[in-house]
């Protein structure tokens, strides 16, 4: 690729470009795109936007937000907002509105992993809008629970029940995997309310919903039984069942496929937490240290806190031989500013 193509693309955004099945025509309708020249799009380019979409949520699982949101922005604005303004037929237009809702949401999601929680707000609300306008009840749904994922990780309880509450009516037809990917949202919110009785409903609906999906086939990259096992471990938790939390996060690192990286580091880290917590100091040492072992590769912000976290945790025990190595190790390993003074 000459210079001059190079400076309209973007270098940082060429290694994504570069896995795109239909490469050539796909770098020629984006630069089309950023350069004006574009007077009519069509189903083509609303495939380029789902393509890259799906080839940034990849990167995100793999090295965490901070690597896949700039990328994922740059690509909206400099691609996907030229693509909205350019004239086209009915249908592709609301194509494109929903497959920019999916790319905003996803740059939402990102955002939370960064700690930008306010960016993340901005980027679901536009998804919402785009999801709404093109009828897109699946992205409005999925950005709702979003958004309820992101006020509960935040300790915020009843806005995340709200929004679950939200997401689920947002998706009256939805199939036994999407129920479940609801519903188990919906315990984990339900249970930091401190209502148990719809925590465990909620989470005995999402066990059956994942059994049928299950059932009816595997379906790689959505919700699946490791995900439900972390609102299974998430609910107990919340509920006090601290034990049952550390079996249920066992569970769910144990079936976690292992292309997600960065889920995997920061669920072991919270597992770690929990075992320390039940007095399992050695079996939370070795656990931390499998995070480690993943953590160069990955640049998240919620993984930074879980590290500081860790440094915290563990110096009241330093005297521990397996306490002790851990944290000589994670001096070498993580980030410098986030070792406490």
């Amino acid at each position: 690729m000459d210079p001059s193509r190079r400076s309209v693309l973007g270098v940082a955004l060429l290694p994504v470009v570069l896995t795109l099945p239909d490469r050539p025509d796909a770098v020629g309708r984006m630069e089309a795109a950023q350069l004006g020249a574009r007077t009519r799009i069509g189903l083509s380019d609303v495939h380029t936007v789902s393509a890259m979409t799906e080839q940034l949520s990849s990167m995100d699982d793999q090295f965490g937000g901070r690597v896949a949101r700039p990328l994922a922005a740059a690509f909206l604005v400099n691609t996907v907002v030229p693509f909205l303004r350019t004239s086209g037929s009915d249908d592709v237009r609301r194509a494109m509105m929903s497959a920019a809702a999916d790319l905003c949401y996803l740059t939402g999601y990102m955002a939370v992993d960064e700690g930008l929680h306010g960016l993340a707000q901005r980027y679901y609300l536009q998804a919402l809008e785009l999801a709404g306008a093109s009828e897109d009840h699946l992205t409005f749904c999925t950005t709702l629970r979003g958004m309820s994922v992101q006020a509960v990780d935040l300790g915020q309880g009843p806005v995340a029940m709200r929004l679950a509450d939200a997401a689920a009516a947002a998706s009256p037809q939805a199939g036994p995997r999407m129920r479940a990917f609801l519903a188990g949202q919906q315990a984990h919110a339900a249970a930091q309310t401190g209502d148990r009785r719809s925590a465990l409903m909620y989470l005995q609906e999402a066990e059956f919903a994942m059994d049928k999906a299950e059932a009816r086939g595997k379906t790689f990259g959505s919700y699946d039984p490791a995900s439900l096992s972390y609102h299974t471990s998430q609910v107990r938790f919340e509920m006090g069942d601290v034990h049952g939390a550390v079996v249920a996060m066992q569970e769910s690192d144990r079936l976690r496929y292992s292309v997600y990286r960065r889920t995997r580091v920061k669920e072991r880290a919270i597992l770690a937490e929990r075992q320390l917590s039940t007095g399992h100091l050695e079996a939370a040492c070795k656990t931390w240290g499998f995070a480690l072992d993943d953590y160069p590769l990955v640049n998240s912000g919620r993984i930074d806190k879980r590290m500081t976290d860790m440094f915290n945790l563990i110096r009241p025990h330093i005297r521990n031989h397996d306490a002790q190595a851990l944290y000589e190790r994670a001096r070498e390993t993580v980030r410098p500013e986030l070792i406490p003074a």
